[in-house]
């Protein structure tokens, strides 16, 4: 794979129509990364979120991009394994996922982190928001927490969502798209994903050519 520097991919997406185009592919690949998971296709989940992380996280190199991919699917990889350990007659118990040890989870989340130079608490919190996922908990506020953590890595401002008004403990639009994106994923409504996920990467190539 070739390495491009954050240079040349703002030169990439120069007109309008490549951002537009560009947006529309990541959340493609978002996408296409959550399915190559749930097919356990490891490799074209790196692959997938290689192509998201390049493009989002204009800050870093390509190589520092996929390291932040495969941390990633390193981190979802590990939660299926936790998972299993935590059947009993072939169904999820809750007790056990909320007793489980997810420290392989979290350590996946913060190479990522670190990759991307993401906010560290970031892996914490995904974390959090997988078991609260699995148990039947508040998972969406861990959730969105995280994302607003990386969505500020992604546009290089620690002020999101600068709200010039009241309202300031909302987590900002976008990352509650991304909570309806991973609602949207569960029920396999993939064409709806791609539609709420677009304007997400919209508003971080939109910033990245300001």
């Amino acid at each position: 794979m070739s390495h491009r520097s954050p240079e040349s991919r703002r030169d990439e997406r120069s007109s309008p129509t490549n951002v537009d185009r560009s947006a529309a592919t990541m959340a493609d690949h978002l996408c296409k990364g959550f399915i190559a998971h749930d097919q356990r296709d490891y490799d074209g989940a790196v692959e997938a979120f290689a192509v998201v992380d390049e493009l989002q996280f204009d800050h870093i190199d390509d190589s520092a991009a996929r390291r932040a991919a495969a941390g990633y699917v390193d981190a979802l990889w590990a939660k299926d394994d936790v998972e299993e350990r935590c059947r009993v007659n072939g169904e999820l118990d809750p007790d056990k996922l909320r007793s489980a040890d997810w420290s392989s989870v979290e350590r996946a989340l913060e190479r990522r982190a670190e990759a991307a130079e993401i906010d560290p608490r970031y892996a914490s919190l995904t974390t959090d928001a997988w078991i609260q996922h699995k148990v039947g908990g508040d998972y969406w506020t861990p959730m969105m927490t995280a994302q607003m953590l990386e969505f500020r890595a992604a546009l290089q401002n620690p002020a999101y969502p600068n709200k010039p008004r009241h309202g300031q403990g909302g987590f900002g639009p976008e990352p509650t798209r991304y909570a309806l994106g991973n609602e949207l994923h569960d029920t396999r409504q993939w064409e709806q994903a791609r539609e709420v996920m677009t304007p997400y990467f919209q508003r971080i190539l939109d910033e990245h050519d300001a």
